[in-house]
């Protein structure tokens, strides 16, 4: 729905607010009129049922509305004496229309200093619940918002098992996309695994003015463009949009290139504008090996090897030959490696520069292109034109047609004729950027599911940028209490040199408030 849309939306629930209760205005000792003015009707309102004026700001912000406008109604006729269990039910029910009976059919007796302090416990509880919901889904939507790390594509960095939190001030807060959705739940409600969300209505793409902007080897977490489709195997991606922006899933990568550059990976290490990217001393790139071990290896050896020469992956990849594995692992680490009793044989695993991987984006085999050799390409730039051709076209053709087309309300197609490129059947030469694009990868280079499979990632489609570990859990130790990473506890995702854990001064900061709040409510007791 386009901004207007909803501005004709908001409209209509104007007059249908106005009609529904202006005789409660009246009632309340204020104007008619007053009850049909927009936004100035909610001021009015939140001073009738005697909550404060900044109730109002909550009832036009998405998801946190759908909570507060149950609670405005009944409110507002508990304020004229409806305070039984069926008039709450009623109002909740009809979604605010039984309004519309007390308004016109009963008489109506303004309590001007109602008892706001719920009649019962369970009342309260409903009430303390209800306020909590909304803040949280406040700063979890708009400040900082809870996240998993599922994978070991940036292993060493973010360990698989590191809860962070993520930041969404640091590039600008997204308004939600999807108005109508389960609170602090992202496109599935847990336990049940139904949809949390209404694919419509939408609301145009917004973001808040943000303080930063990407840098180049910032960690980012973003909504994941080709999960839009039918078939995601980026080989053959095909189909129409499924997600709205906003309910795609999300992803963490490190991003290596920004608006502008030219990028190019040659035998797994980037290059942005012909020079070597130079990473933060915190990442450290790996690539896997086969290697031959003169014995099979048990899970103890197995354990030892991960623990002593910190190998992310141990697999095998041929059931028939016990003493093959694949391990993903640091150039330091496989040079330590290399000193291990049992070790017969370490192969690094390169594809060839001109050997073709039709999953590797733009998936055309005019570009012979793989995981360890790739491009060199052009990342797009809000308001830069390009030229289009029959070669260029595989690149940006899904820009066109979805990031700057669908996903904006705009029917774009592009259609060749012969070398002649066409958008929407007139013929196109070159095109002009409406957004800015990211290149994201992972830094264990060889088990990463990045853009060298799906291509660019478009601005509108980031989340935020992680700034804290609160919480790290390795899923492969044995015992509650060994898996707990003490050490990686409260660190700082950014920033160099090796972590350093804040979790003692939390603690500490923790018992300094709660016994500063004892001691004020004990001698608050007193008086």
């Amino acid at each position: 729905m386009s901004w207007t849309g909803w501005l004709i939306l908001i409209l209509i629930v104007q007059v249908i607010h106005f009609v529904g209760t202006w005789k409660l205005y009246v009632a309340a000792g204020r104007k008619a009129w007053e009850a049909a003015v927009p936004v100035y009707n909610a001021v009015v309102l939140m001073k009738i049922i005697n909550r404060p004026w900044w109730w109002t700001i909550l009832l036009f912000v998405p998801i946190v509305n759908l909570i507060m406008f149950p609670v405005v109604w009944v409110e507002t006729i508990r304020s004229f004496g409806r305070n039984s269990t069926t008039d709450t039910a009623l109002v909740i029910l009809t979604l605010g229309l039984y309004i519309y009976y007390i308004n016109y059919t009963q008489k109506l007796n303004y309590i001007e200093d109602r008892d706001l302090k719920p009649k019962s416990g369970s009342g309260e509880w409903v009430s303390s619940i209800l306020f909590a919901v909304v803040a949280a889904t406040i700063v979890h939507t708009y400040v900082m918002q809870p996240f998993t790390i599922p994978t070991s594509s940036l292993e060493k960095t973010l360990l698989v098992g590191d809860f962070l939190f993520v930041s969404k001030f640091h590039y600008g807060a997204r308004t939600p996309n999807t108005p109508i959705s389960f609170p602090m739940v992202h496109d599935t409600i847990p336990v049940l695994g139904v949809k949390s969300y209404s694919s419509k209505p939408q609301i145009p793409y917004f973001r808040m003015p943000g303080f930063q902007d990407i840098s180049r080897n910032d960690i980012v977490v973003f909504n994941w463009p080709v999960d839009t489709l039918v078939d995601i195997n980026p080989a053959t991606m095909r189909g129409s949009v499924q997600k709205p922006i906003d309910k795609k899933s999300n992803y963490v990568k490190r991003c290596v290139g920004v608006p502008g550059d030219s990028l190019e990976v040659r035998e797994g290490y980037v290059y942005i504008n012909g020079e070597k990217n130079v990473l933060p001393d915190r990442a450290k790139l790996q690539f896997y090996y086969y290697t031959l071990i003169k014995r099979p290896l048990n899970q103890n050896d197995i354990d030892y090897l991960r623990e002593r020469y910190d190998i992310t992956d141990i697999s095998r990849p041929d059931s028939n030959n016990p003493n093959l594995y694949v391990m993903h692992m640091t150039d330091e680490a496989m040079e330590q490696f290399k000193s291990y009793k049992d070790v017969a044989k370490i192969v690094p695993i390169k594809e060839e520069s001109t050997q073709y991987n039709s999953g590797i984006f733009p998936h055309n085999s005019q570009y012979a292109w793989n995981n360890d050799f790739f491009g060199p390409i052009y990342i797009p730039e809000a308001g830069k034109t390009v030229k289009i051709d029959a070669q260029s076209i595989p690149f940006y053709k899904r820009i066109i047609e979805t990031y700057e087309g669908t996903e904006m309300g705009i029917n774009n197609k592009i259609t060749q004729n012969g070398t002649q490129v066409m958008l929407n059947g007139q013929p196109l030469n070159e095109y002009t950027f409406k957004m800015d694009y990211y290149w994201m990868m992972g830094d264990n280079r060889n088990n990463s599911q990045d853009a060298r499979s799906w291509g660019y990632v478009p601005f509108n489609h980031v989340v935020g940028k992680p700034v804290f570990v609160w919480m790290s859990l390795d899923g492969n130790a044995k015992g509650l209490f060994n898996k707990i990473r003490w050490e990686r506890f409260f660190t700082t995702v950014g920033g160099s040199g090796k972590p350093v854990s804040y979790f003692v001064y939390f603690i500490v900061a923790l018992i300094g408030y709660l016994a500063f709040n004892r001691f004020r409510k004990n001698k608050k007791a007193k008086k």
